[in-house]
């Protein structure tokens, strides 16, 4: 089990495939079909109107009503322009087939024109907008059947009991019944299109929320790499630059102290460069690398390497760990390095020649402090150094959050300076105890 999961500093996954594909492979092949080819899709919508509509075509060229025939026609051709033009588009429907309900009453065509334009309007709309073309559309067409306006059907059409009645309650009951059968299916084409409506708006917002995350992974990636390049190159040009400031005094008196110095000046530069590696590795698409080397964790420098290499500058530097050992959690262990790592730098770069730095390592349950005092005392012809931009204290700060954590930094009533770090650990309960070193 492991405590903070440090969100910032880990690796963004990467997708196999983007939303927009998996989004194609959810409509099945034979929507993809359509979905690829709108005109395809158009002309299939006109095609099936003209087969709902063909006995009704028959009946009016045999009967001479070229008008009624040519107005079905001209409903069908509509039906192309319904994606762009979905407005004009139903209202020339919706008076077309009240003129083809007047010039051939009870006809195999009813509303069927209809259907396809709303459902248009319902997609390309808000829901309310809809409704209301509904109404608009759906009402002089309905009333023709409900107020029995375009006459009683044809005798052959009735059972052969209402043709011998030809009673008024069965042309009521038939006209009521072609009306609600009229507007209920145009309400269920309308329906049918505001729920597709919602599915593209819902699919469009998952959309764009995976891309505000990717963008928002992104930002933290750069971060998280801006952060960890700037303790690398601060923190070994430092070192480097002592070194070679410290080799230069000592080569003519002492050559094999200076051996000893550019040796650690060679090993503090390679040891940059592998972290420089592995830092901007992540940003490599590389799929046949091992992404373990790409990792920007430092899993082979421990304190102790850290703390002999400012050493090796000439630092006076104490180290003391008290309480159980810090968690075995990689991601942890890098947060306690990192702050110890600026903060020394800060000291060398910043502090007084001469100053003893004191390292210590609290760890009380979950609670883990870190100390690093500079006491400031300076020797005889010293001066200050300038100041830095404040980013390395700013990335310790971004790392102390990740567990909960705070961090301050000031002066010190000496004239030195204090860096107090507090992190919160929950993760593990089984831990030994270490003495002070």
């Amino acid at each position: 089990m492991t405590g903070y999961e440090p969100a910032k500093d880990a690796l963004a996954p990467v997708a196999d495939a983007s939303f927009a594909e998996i989004t194609a492979k959810r409509r099945g092949r034979i929507r993809r079909f359509f979905y690829a080819r709108p005109r395809t899709t158009d002309a299939l919508v006109a095609l099936s109107y003209l087969l709902l509509a063909a006995t009704t075509i028959v009946d009016s060229l045999l009967s001479g009503g070229w008008l009624a025939a040519l107005l079905m026609f001209a409903v069908a051709g509509s039906l192309f322009f319904r994606r762009t033009h979905p407005i004009p588009v139903v209202a020339f429907v919706a008076v077309a087939e009240v003129a083809v309900t007047l010039l051939h009453p009870w006809g195999s065509n009813v509303s069927a024109g209809l259907w396809f334009s709303l459902y248009s309007v319902a997609v390309s709309h808000t829901r309310r907008f809809s409704f209301v073309v509904l109404g608009a559309v759906t009402a002089p067409l309905a009333l023709l059947y409900l107020l029995a306006a375009v006459g009683p059907p044809d005798a052959s059409m009735l059972p052969a009991a209402a043709a011998q009645a030809e009673t008024e309650s069965y042309l009521l009951v038939t006209s009521i019944a072609t009306g609600a059968a009229i507007a209920l299916s145009n309400v269920v084409a309308t329906g049918i299109g505001i729920s597709v409506r919602q599915r593209r708006d819902h699919e469009a917002e998952i959309a764009a929320w995976a891309s505000r995350t990717a963008r928002l992974g992104s930002v933290n990636e750069r971060n998280r790499i801006a952060r960890e390049m700037h303790d690398v190159v601060a923190h070994s040009l430092t070192v480097m630059i002592s070194l070679s400031d410290g080799a230069s005094v000592v080569v003519r008196k002492s050559p094999e102290r200076a051996g000893e110095v550019l040796g650690e000046l060679s090993r503090t530069g390679r040891t940059a460069l592998a972290d420089m590696r592995r830092v901007l590795g992540v940003l490599r698409d590389d799929r046949g690398e091992d992404a373990a080397t790409r990792v920007p964790l430092a899993p082979h420098e421990s304190l102790q390497t850290l703390l002999d290499g400012f050493r090796a500058t000439g630092m006076t530097l104490h180290y003391s760990h008290t309480g159980p050992a810090l968690p075995e959690d990689p991601a942890f262990r890098l947060t306690v390095y990192r702050i110890v790592q600026e903060s020394l730098t800060n000291a060398l770069r910043y502090g007084r020649p001469l100053a003893t730095v004191t390292v210590g390592v609290i760890r009380k349950g979950s609670c883990v402090s870190i100390d690093v005092l500079d006491d400031g005392r300076a020797g005889p012809g010293t001066r200050p150094q300038p100041q830095g931009t404040g980013q390395g204290l700013a990335g310790m700060s971004e790392r102390a959050r990740i567990y909960s954590g705070t961090l301050n930094a000031g002066r010190t009533g000496t004239g030195g300076w204090l860096v107090h770090a507090e992190l919160n650990w929950t993760g593990d309960k089984n831990t030994t105890t270490l003495g002070d070193t």
